[in-house]
């Protein structure tokens, strides 16, 4: 631990709930020191609403922290216990390489993990070195942050620090640690290591301490475990529409990649959509097609599911009985995360009010824009400034019925044009993180140490409704190449 005047001053204000659960959900670790710490980034406004000043974080104490070379007062570091269905195969995982130390309370009384990923070798390592590269490092931070920017629910990275060290994966890499902020790290996969390895008063201590961390107003609920299930179900309805709306594709959506706090989680293979394709895979393990782009709604359908396995215990003393009630609520899901879809889409049209149509008007749009290529960032991007010639649809007769059917559609609502054009500036970003643009900026940090590159790619994404003048080189597509856009597990 460090007593330094840097480190008083940064605003650590740690607890360490976690640790108050049953020991098997955690092991707590000594530091594994690396050799020659750097602060590469730190994200001056994330710190800031956590309490901690940026000054303080830039100094030779804020490196050896963000590295794990020390921890501020406070701090308990542990790695996490916790099991997953990879790729539809169930197995023990944990913490492999990275370590909370500890829950920042903010000024405002809010609780933040405070997690180091690529810290080390933990107990759940299975082999590994427990330590990550710069690339996929600074790949998290731009995506988590982008993310952010475009509305939806997700960690975030406070800082990035190189190491000193070199990486051996397919070939040498600096070493890199990241400092992710999550709401918390409770994930469906914590509940499958309660339910297979824990007692049932430890999967009723977890729930309780899940109910308490994210949904306190269901602690006096008849069912809070029922209702803990419902809550749930509606975050990650609403999230994984959110995904869909802007062409996100996670690539790797295990259930111990599923938060229960409704945050995107552990981007590794991920990546943004550029021609609408429900098809869509990036991720080079993912050689069926289960986590394509298409595939995510019934994918986190299903991890829910075995969620609800795990609670049953919980749900009623009568297993028969349990399984009823766990059936009925899950069968809501594809509703509500239809509505939360369409509502998304509507949006993106301009649309205020609902009419029976809508779904077809939006399918025909997506139809079409899947027979000739479209970029889908683009053409809604098109579509919301009526400048038409910008997408491959311009000039094809089965694409101007369809603006027919549309604009005679907006004509039918109330809100005047000029009100449905702002809805579609709000709802359709200018900028995504373009899978090139990412490449680009990685490839500059990695190799000539330049990080000029990712800055500029970050504060373009930081703003993506703005639709600036300065953003416009970011909307450009890739050049054409017979090589299919590949992303790895690198994270």
């Amino acid at each position: 631990m460090t007593n330094s005047k840097a480190m008083t001053e940064a605003g650590w204000n740690l607890d360490n709930s976690y640790a108050r659960l049953p020991e098997s959900f955690f092991t707590t670790l000594d530091l594994n020191p690396v050799r020659a710490p750097k602060l590469i980034i730190l994200n001056k406004p994330l710190a800031a609403s956590l309490g901690l000043n940026d000054e303080a974080l830039q100094t030779t104490e804020g490196a050896e922290l963000f590295a794990g070379n020390q921890i501020p007062e406070g701090s308990l570091p542990l790695a996490q216990a916790y099991a997953g269905h990879q790729f539809g195969h169930f197995n023990m995982l944990g913490d492999g390489r990275a370590l909370l130390i500890g829950e920042q309370i903010t000024p405002k009384g809010e609780r933040f993990d405070i997690q180091l990923k690529g810290s080390g070798r933990t107990p759940y390592s299975r082999g590994g070195d427990g330590r990550a590269a710069l690339g996929p490092m600074l790949r998290e931070y731009i995506i988590s942050e982008a993310m952010h920017a475009l509305g939806i629910p997700t960690t975030r990275s406070l800082a990035v620090v190189t190491t000193g060290e070199t990486i051996l994966r397919e070939t040498a890499q600096p070493g890199a640690i990241m400092t992710r902020v999550a709401d918390s790290h409770l994930r469906v996969g914590t509940f499958q290591y309660a339910a297979e390895w824990g007692t049932v008063d430890d999967l009723q201590a977890l729930a309780d301490y899940t109910i308490k961390r994210h949904f306190p107003e269901l602690e006096s609920d008849e069912n809070r475990y029922l209702s803990l299930f419902q809550e749930v179900i509606k975050r990650q309805a609403a999230l994984i529409a959110k995904w869909q709306l802007v062409g996100f594709i996670h690539g790797v959506m295990n259930t111990d990649n599923m938060a229960l706090s409704g945050e995107t989680i552990d981007y590794g293979p991920c990546a943004f959509m550029d021609t609408y394709d429900p098809e869509t895979v990036f991720s080079s393990i993912d050689r069926q097609g289960r986590y394509a782009y298409g595939n995510q709604p019934n994918i986190a359908g299903w991890n829910l599911a075995r969620f609800v396995e795990t609670l049953l215990p919980l749900l009623h003393d009568n297993q028969e009985q349990a399984v009823e009630v766990a059936q009925e609520t899950i069968s809501d899901f594809p509703d509500l995360y239809r509505s939360n879809w369409l509502t998304g889409m509507r949006n993106k049209l301009g649309l205020f009010n609902e009419e029976p149509e809508d779904e077809t008007l939006i399918e025909g749009l997506l139809k079409l824009m899947q027979k000739y290529r479209a970029d889908y960032t683009n053409t809604f991007r098109a579509l919301t400034f009526d400048k038409l010639e910008d997408t491959v649809l311009f000039g094809k007769d089965e694409f101007e019925q369809w603006h027919e059917l549309w604009q005679a559609r907006l004509a039918r609502q109330q809100e005047p044009k000029a009100s449905s054009h702002e809805l579609m500036r709000n709802s359709n970003p200018a900028v995504i993180p373009r899978n090139h643009r990412v490449e680009e900026a990685l490839e500059a940090a990695e190799k000539d140490g330049d990080y000029e590159v990712m800055e500029r790619l970050l504060d373009a994404l930081s703003s993506p409704y703005a639709h600036s003048p300065e953003q416009v080189k970011y909307t450009t597509l890739p050049e054409a190449s017979a090589r299919p856009y590949r992303t790895f597990c690198g994270t």
